[in-house]
């Protein structure tokens, strides 16, 4: 099994019991269940420089990457950096997060939020909404086209936008529908590890001008955006390159500046 496999399998343990311990209609009854959602996609499009800035303790490619920032602190920081949106992630067993996580960042900031997951239930989305995300990720690499479409379609009745990860061509194809919002690439082989930019410059061309552009791993100079913008790309997930610094917010605020020169 890839580390991929792995997750998904323990996703689905972890699913099953929160099922039997929290119900949907409890979830329902959160007080920001019903909050008016706020649109990366719209923001990106909006956007010259298209950051969207990531809280991540640890990772399965790198044990450690900052356990000591709380959300709260990074939150105000991304918001005050200027970034478009905010990827909380939500995984505890590799990451190291929690839906607590969501939470607070809901709390300090009024940045659009991205629940990153691995989504492989409804139940999540209802999660997400209800713990103040506004947008949720689909990983193509780990759901059917029939999971896609069911999962995009829920999200956008609940008026939450969808970012659809893919990372080459074939799950592109089988992705492209109208229920999503943005369509992320991620430069990272998922067997290797290795991360290249071309797998960014190679899709390009074959995703649709509806869907917002977003390039997501091994993003961390300037250059890398520079490089990118060119293809179409609007969007650009940030997650190691501020967190492994003292202040992400700091770097946030540093990297927009110099990008913007």
């Amino acid at each position: 099994m890839n580390i991929l496999e792995h997750i998904v399998a323990d996703k689905r343990k972890e699913v099953s019991l929160k099922k039997g311990l929290i119900p949907i209609s409890q979830l329902e009854k959160s007080v920001l269940f019903n909050r008016v959602t706020v649109s990366l996609a719209h923001r990106l499009r909006n956007s010259d420089t298209g950051i969207i800035a990531e809280h991540k303790r640890r990772s399965p490619s790198r044990a450690v990457i900052n356990q000591s920032l709380n959300v709260q602190d990074v939150a105000k920081g991304y918001e005050d950096a200027g970034v478009c949106g905010m990827s909380v992630l939500t995984d505890g067993k590799y990451f190291g997060g929690s839906l607590d996580d969501v939470l607070l960042a809901r709390a300090s900031c009024s940045l659009p939020i991205l629940r990153k997951e691995f989504i492989i239930d409804e139940y999540q989305l209802i999660e997400a909404k209800s713990h103040g995300a506004d947008v949720i990720l689909l990983i193509a690499a780990i759901l059917t086209k029939e999971e896609i479409k069911q999962f995009s379609r829920l999200a956008k009745s609940l008026k939450l936008d969808v970012l659809l990860e893919v990372h080459n061509e074939d799950e592109l194809q089988k992705s492209i529908m109208p229920s999503l919002d943005m369509i992320g690439v991620n430069n990272r082989n998922l067997k290797t590890f290795d991360v290249s930019l071309a797998t960014s410059k190679v899709l390009s061309e074959q995703i649709p001008n509806d869907f917002v552009k977003v390039s997501e791993s091994g993003i961390s100079s300037i250059q890398a955006i520079q490089e990118l913008k060119p293809y179409g790309y609007e969007g650009f997930l940030i997650g190691e390159n501020f967190m492994k610094t003292e202040n992400a917010g700091v770097s946030a605020a540093q990297f927009i500046k110099d990008l913007e020169v």
